[in-house]
């Protein structure tokens, strides 16, 4: 990264703030990284571990399925989801406060016994679904501000810290070879003024 600056004091004062300015951001930016990569695993982990629940609850009703046929899906339906948004290392992410269901009346007469039971079963599966398509969501909206986070880390660690100070560097040497030259300029003209003097 080419740093645009001047050989003169005031220049080498605002290298040195900016130089400041990301040394001290940094320590902030890598515990964000390192928050965010601890949220996105347990992200993750609750995800897979929702996932293995609608299995195993898939399994566990696996010898009711030639029942499913008789059962009407358009009995019980998703009313409202309620979400809301949390910040985690100042990323907002969805968070599933609850569902509401609409379940259409029907008559328990002409029905089988079970159609109560299925009901259950069904917003059971459903707030599994749900919140494990929730905690995907955070995951991959975490995932996404982590590897922001990460280039951000590297552009300062090792692109723009070092070229700060490659030019603060620059631009002190100039000013010190600079005021070697005048300090032996003085002494030349001195040295020539006692000689003229004599």
């Amino acid at each position: 990264m080419a740093i645009k600056f001047q050989y003169n004091k005031t220049s080498l004062q605002r290298l040195e703030k900016q130089l400041s300015i990301r040394v001290k951001a940094l320590p902030t930016i890598k515990n964000k990284e390192a928050a965010l990569r601890m949220e996105v695993k347990k992200a993750k982990d609750k995800a897979e571990e929702l996932d293995r629940k609608v299995g195993e609850k898939m399994k566990e009703y696996e010898h009711m399925m030639r029942l499913w046929c008789e059962f009407d899906p358009g009995i019980v339906s998703i009313k409202k989801v309620e979400s809301s948004a949390k910040k985690i290392a100042g990323v907002l992410t969805p968070v599933l406060e609850g569902i509401e269901f609409e379940i259409k009346d029907f008559s328990l007469f002409n029905k089988p016994d079970w159609f109560l039971d299925g009901i259950e079963i069904l917003k059971e599966l459903s707030k599994l679904v749900m919140e494990r398509d929730f905690f995907i969501r955070k995951m991959k909206i975490l995932v996404y501000a982590r590897k922001k986070t990460t280039q951000k880390v590297n552009l300062y660690e090792k692109v723009q810290i070092p070229a700060y100070e490659d030019a603060i560097r620059k631009v002190k040497r100039f000013l010190e070879d600079e005021e070697n030259l005048s300090k032996s300029a003085q002494k030349i003209v001195k040295k020539r003024q006692q000689e003229v003097a004599l």
